[in-house]
C-alpha cells in the first residue's frame, strides 16, 4: 500500500471517529453558536438601555417645551383696563385725566393692553399730527358725567407722554367711552349712549391702548 493510500485511509478513520462522537453525519459542520449568542446578548443590552434612557430624554424635552411655552406667554401678556372711574386703578403707571388707564405691575415689561371695545362719541381732524388739536377737556368731562361708571377718554398726538389707540385714524382725535371686553357688553354700552340722544353718530370700535415709544 503506497503512502497516498495510507493518508486517505487515516483521514477516513478520523472522520468516522468524529461522527461517532458528535452524532452528526460525516461532512456536516458544527454551527457557530457562540457568535450568535453574543450578538443576541448585545441586542438585548441596547434595547434595555433605550428603554431606560428614552423616558428621561422625553421628560427633559417636555419640561423644556413647557418652559418655552411659559416664557412665550409672559412676553405676550397684555394689561387689563381700568374701565370704571369709580374704582381705584391699581397700577404702577401714571395716567392723565383724559387717558384710559390700565393695570401695570411693578417692574413690568407690558407695553399695551388687552383688546377692548369703545363707543366712539366724537372725532376731530388733526392734520400733520397737530398736538394742539383734540376734543376739549370740557366736553370730555360733560360726557363723563353722563356715564359715571364707564371711563370717557380722549386721544392726543403721538407724543411719548401720551397713549396710543390702535384701529383708529391717526389724522383724527377721538373721544370715546369704554365699552368692555365683550361684544355683548359693548352693545349695551352703545345702546346707553344712543339713549341720551346726544351722540347720534356713535359707533363701536375694537382696539388696544398703550404708551407711545414703547
Amino acid at each position: 500500500m503506497n503512502s497516498e493510500t495510507m493518508n486517505a485511509k487515516r483521514r477516513n478513520e478520523r472522520l468516522v471517529r468524529t461522527a461517532c462522537v458528535s452524532g452528526r453525519p460525516i461532512g456536516q459542520t458544527l454551527p457557530v453558536q457562540r457568535s450568535h449568542a453574543w450578538s443576541h446578548s448585545l441586542a438585548q443590552l441596547i434595547l434595555k438601555a433605550a428603554v431606560l434612557v428614552l423616558p428621561l430624554f422625553m421628560s427633559g424635552s417636555l419640561i423644556d417645551v413647557a418652559g418655552q411655552s411659559r416664557a412665550s406667554r409672559k412676553t405676550v401678556k397684555h394689561a387689563s383696563i381700568c374701565g370704571n372711574p369709580k374704582v381705584a386703578c391699581k397700577t404702577a403707571a401714571t395716567f392723565q385725566p383724559n387717558d384710559l388707564p390700565f393695570r401695570v405691575p411693578e417692574n413690568s415689561v407690558i407695553f399695551d393692553t388687552e383688546l377692548f371695545y369703545s363707543v366712539i362719541l366724537k372725532s376731530v381732524g388733526a392734520k400733520d399730527d397737530n398736538c394742539e388739536t383734540f376734543v376739549p377737556e370740557t366736553e370730555r368731562l360733560a360726557a363723563q358725567a353722563l356715564f359715571p361708571e364707564r371711563k370717557v377718554f380722549s386721544s392726543r398726538c403721538a407724543d411719548v407722554e401720551n397713549l396710543f389707540y390702535t384701529n383708529t385714524d391717526p389724522t383724527f382725535r377721538i373721544m370715546a367711552v369704554y365699552g368692555g371686553t365683550t361684544l355683548a357688553e359693548a352693545n349695551r354700552a352703545l345702546a346707553a349712549v344712543k339713549a341720551t340722544g346726544k351722540f347720534p353718530g356713535a359707533y363701536l370700535r375694537r382696539m388696544r391702548t398703550g404708551f407711545n415709544g414703547t
